[in-house]
């Protein structure tokens, strides 16, 4: 890293004159980020059937690890002893990792929540396990990872004033708690807006975390099954009290048009699991929606999964043959699906920046919503 861009450094490269679309570059102890940008979630030290050189030639610059999975199996000792997250998995570039606050949330029937953290059992083995904002951070100061992230309180939808306002203080307590706590060389840390669907109260949170001066910020409560206009909505009220001089992260979204009209509200990076799971259950992801690739209808195509596209899956095999994978149970199907998802998701990024840069963003993703919406009256 040289002098001139330390660790935490966001340069901010370019701007749409419509929206809050911006192009920049994420500084951090292996390596720079370009964003926007999709990362890949690799939940327990693997993004699920591809190897690191898959998501190298599949143009992922950084990966999702997750601290409540990692804590269970393989425990941190094990991370330890092989030298941290990145030498453990074989990842030479950058890792963020996610708290467990969310996987703390998703536990709901299983957990106590604390001043101090969460009482939880395991879904591995029933044991009792707590994780709270000291716990969390030496986890991700063990593992390694160049961006760890706080440990918040995850609501849920619905979620009335009251409950998020008193949510939202017990998130800001932990945030305070998480900033303090001891680092590993390098690694950045971000806070997590919480709120639910109250504007207020998210921008109490977006303030409040912003005079801490966190080297960045996610957007959290997001795509945890509130309408599509709620999600914007809660990115809308989040965003303005941020400082524009630090990236921002909404969690949990993989959608090609969510992540658009996120953007458009001045987002920086996204992550989920979608491409690997859909590809699991046989489904592409284009340019013009998903396909269903084990369909019979593409028995005999020899066409390639997505016309146009250069990922390794399309450059090389048919519709009708990773249907026959899928069919006949074999790996290498969900592997190719995989790789072609993850493909489509990063190259989506990549166009969407190049957009950002050469001033076109606004038809960019104009032309995109006429794409999608095309797409949904052929198939409809």
């Amino acid at each position: 890293m040289s002098a001139d861009h330390p660790y935490g450094t966001f340069e901010v490269l370019a701007c749409d004159a419509r929206s809050r679309a911006r192009a920049g570059l994420l500084h951090t102890a292996h390596g720079a980020v370009e964003t926007p940008v999709f990362m890949p979630v690799g939940t327990q030290a693997t993004v699920k059937a591809l190897e690191p050189r898959d998501l190298l030639e599949n143009g992922a610059s950084i990966i999702l690890g997750n601290t409540y999975h990692l804590v269970l199996r393989p425990g941190m000792d094990v991370v330890a002893n092989a030298g941290g997250l990145h030498r453990f998995m074989g990842w030479e570039r950058p890792i963020l990792t996610d708290s467990g606050g969310f996987q703390v949330f998703s536990l709901a029937k299983m957990r106590k929540l604390t001043p101090e953290g969460c009482w939880f059992n395991s879904h591995i083995d029933g044991r009792r396990v707590f994780l709270g904002p000291r716990e969390s951070m030496e986890a991700q100061r063990i593992l390694g990872s160049d961006i760890a992230m706080v440990f918040d309180e995850c609501l849920p939808w619905p979620c009335d004033a009251a409950r998020a306002a008193k949510s939202v203080e017990t998130t800001l307590a932990w945030a305070s708690m998480s900033l303090d706590a001891p680092h590993a060389p390098g690694q950045l840390v971000f806070g997590i807006v919480q709120g639910g669907a109250h504007d207020a109260i998210r921008r109490h949170c977006a303030e409040e975390l912003a005079a801490m001066d966190f080297p960045g910020y996610a957007i959290g409560g997001v795509s945890v099954g509130e309408p599509e206009d709620v999600m914007y909505k809660a990115v809308d009220a989040s965003v303005p009290f941020l400082p524009e001089s630090k990236p921002r992260y909404v969690m949990g979204l993989g959608v090609m048009r969510q992540m658009a009209e996120c953007v458009a509200r001045g987002v920086d990076m996204f992550d989920c699991v979608i491409p690997t799971r859909v590809a699991r259950h046989g489904t592409a992801i284009t340019r013009g929606g998903n396909v269903a690739i084990k369909a019979a209808k593409w028995e005999r195509d020899l066409s390639p999964v997505e016309e146009g596209c250069t990922c390794y899956c399309c450059r090389n095999f048919t519709r009708s043959y990773v249907r026959h994978l899928l069919h006949a149970g074999e790996i290498l199907g969900v592997r190719l699906l995989t790789i072609h998802n993850v493909h489509r998701l990063t190259e989506f990024m990549r166009e969407m920046r190049a957009s950002i840069v050469d001033g076109t963003f606004s038809d960019f993703r104009r032309q995109f919503q006429q794409q999608e919406q095309q797409q949904k009256e052929t198939t409809e």
